[in-house]
């Protein structure tokens, strides 16, 4: 195997499974990412994990000292600004980065679609960063691919979501398009491949399983394996719009990551040459076995990571910039006699299928709210029912910290005028008795923020009182299961 190897974007999809093959290759690999303790504990010792983003030329030096191939692995499509302007931008920053570095290799995974056509917004913003990376002079080796199969890709969890919720569907038109999916395995085995091509000009590999098909075709086989009858309807005037507001009500899709995904399917995505079959001993599965193994993986609740684990927007800074100013606090505390143990064992089983402990209406309420502003509702659920790691996405918050049986902390992803984090922190007092904190911060932005915080402090008032409460009632039964009946209650405060 090649040098020293860096891999971007690897706290998404695509990126933690090529992370997971290069580590078993034993590759010399280091990965870059904005934040570093998303990455930690997912990684083997081994691996070095750099700090720095696509957009930020300085990091991108530190980050490509040495190495020999990049695998680039970054978009913007869940931006809720120019996405394919920070796709360029980024493109050509790391580019220019790479050549200065003295990069042998930069390795793209890129999008199918015949550049002749009418490419949709997202399928040209893909083809065009393969060029504006190329224009670096550093050789670049570009997979072009279609639908990805795989348990967590965002196509195949639209596919499983409708599929598994509607036993009538109208359809689109974008369901008739002809597309050839890819296994998620298939996918990372060419990019491993690329390591052992000989050093050369840019080339473009178009790949794809044998099967050329539509997403209804594949709705069709995933109810099949299922054990499901679906009956789907074609109609003519569902436009990409209305569809992806339709998806963020019935599937766990962002309703703008939703809408870039539908118009791209617009056009068909289908392989026009066969060079890939014939430079790499790979031949991708075809869409049954496909589906199979992604319903088996699935299967796993602790399984690799989904698309939700990226961060919608991974190019750019939180959508509100806030100025330094104050937080607003609402911080309950209560005494328990349990371990910490005990006590953190419901706080890091929070949401998903087990809900908050308190308000489940009000938190739907909210949820469904946050999905008609285009936001990431409360359907995204948990990656694992038992516990948490950083980066998680947890309905519409995301994992910022997490020590077992210390703290949880909580970053918001819902649409609000400012920043908002839940925090859970456990105290010992005694052998048998802890304090939980739970602290609900928020900095506002502007007068809207204010206004935001202080109206709805009546139904934090219900909400966070009453969680904390599930909360230590859950920790009691959990010390009682641990150690028998008997344990002491609490006070709260």
């Amino acid at each position: 195997m090649v040098g020293k190897v860096l891999v971007t974007g690897g706290t998404g999809y695509v990126g933690g499974r090529l992370i997971d093959a290069l580590e078993r290759h034993d590759a010399d690999l280091r990965c870059l990412v904005r934040r570093p303790d998303s990455l930690r504990g997912r990684v083997q010792p081994t691996t070095d994990i750099v700090q720095g983003d696509a957009l930020d030329a300085p990091s991108l030096a530190t980050a490509l000292a040495g190495v020999h191939t990049a695998f680039y692995l970054v978009h913007s499509m869940g931006a809720t600004s120019d996405f394919a302007d920070l796709d360029r931008r980024a493109a050509r920053t790391f580019g220019d980065a790479a050549r200065e570095a003295g990069v042998r290799r930069i390795v793209y995974l890129g999008g199918l679609g015949d550049a002749s056509d009418d490419l949709s917004a997202h399928l040209r913003s893909r083809h065009e960063t393969g060029a504006v990376l190329r224009e670096s002079g550093v050789p670049v080796i570009e997979f072009r691919a279609s639908i990805v199969i795989g348990s967590g890709s965002l196509s195949f969890e639209m596919v499983r979501a409708l599929t598994e919720r509607l036993p009538v569907m109208i359809c689109p038109r974008w369901v008739d398009i002809k597309a050839q999916p890819i296994a998620i395995d298939d996918v990372v085995a060419y990019l491993v491949a690329s390591l052992d091509l000989p050093d050369g000009p840019s080339r473009i590999f178009e790949i794809g399983g044998p099967d050329v098909v539509s997403y209804g075709d594949i709705m069709q086989e995933y109810a099949r394996q299922r054990g499901l009858r679906r009956l789907l309807i074609p109609v003519p005037f569902l436009t990409p719009h209305l569809s992806s507001l339709w998806l963020g009500l019935v599937t766990p899709i962002y309703a703008r990551v939703g809408r870039k995904l539908i118009s791209s399917i617009r056009n068909a995505t289908v392989v026009r040459s066969a060079e890939a079959l014939t430079v790499f001993p790979i031949r991708p599965h075809g869409l049954r076995d496909a589906i199979a193994r992604a319903i088996a993986a699935g299967d796993s609740p602790a399984g690799s990571a989904r698309w939700s684990d990226a961060r919608s927007a991974a190019l750019v800074t939180p959508a509100v910039a806030l100025a330094p100013g104050p937080v607003l606090r609402d911080e309950r505390t209560t005494i328990v006699a349990v371990s910490p143990a005990s006590a953190f064992a419901p706080i890091r089983r929070i949401g998903g299928d087990r809900g908050w402990y308190a308000g489940t209406p009000l938190w739907r309420l909210r949820g469904a709210m946050d999905l008609l502003a285009g936001g990431v509702g409360m359907r995204r659920g948990r990656r694992d029912p038992e516990w948490l790691r950083v980066g998680d996405p947890l309905d519409f918050w995301r994992v910022q910290a997490f020590e077992a049986d210390r703290r949880l902390r909580l970053e918001a992803e819902m649409k609000v005028p400012g920043r908002a984090w839940l925090s859970f922190d456990i105290e010992p007092l005694a052998p048998h008795q802890v304090r939980i904190r739970q602290t609900a911060s928020f900095q506002p932005s502007g007068v809207l923020g204010r206004l935001y915080w202080y109206a709805l402090l009546p139904v934090h008032a219900v909400i966070f009182s009453g969680m904390l409460r599930g909360i230590a009632r859950r920790a009691r039964l959990e010390e009682q299961q641990a150690q028998g009946p008997g344990s002491p209650g609490s006070t709260t405060v």
